[in-house]
């Protein structure tokens, strides 16, 4: 029996998971439940891959369910921090000033 992953993670997630060419079910807090009942009950999924947030939100008897059947294996990834973003957007000002010559502002 051929058995494929699916990924339930939020819109901002979703564009890398769907480049690699994986399953991805969008969801928020309130909705994350329902859709991972129905990939639960899906024959064909072998692994869900949830956000972090997401799993955290889910209800806990959906959970005890899905931990007591061996399929699917409920794996919860780190959900995105966007913290970073300064440090990064100062990197590419820097590689833009060294290329024209002078300090570009952001907006």
């Amino acid at each position: 029996m051929e058995m494929r992953v699916a990924v339930v993670c939020t819109p901002e997630v979703a564009p890398g998971f769907q480049l690699a060419g994986v399953r991805v079910d969008r969801a928020d807090e309130s909705a994350a439940g329902d859709v991972v009942a129905r990939l639960a009950s899906d024959p064909k999924v072998g692994i869900v891959l949830i956000e972090d947030r997401l799993r955290r939100a889910l209800p806990d008897p959906l959970v005890r369910r899905i931990d007591k059947s061996a399929w699917p294996a409920l794996v919860p990834f780190p959900s995105p921090t966007w913290e970073g973003a300064g440090a990064a957007e100062d990197y590419v000002l820097e590689i833009l000033r060294q290329a024209v010559g002078y300090r570009v502002r952001s907006r």
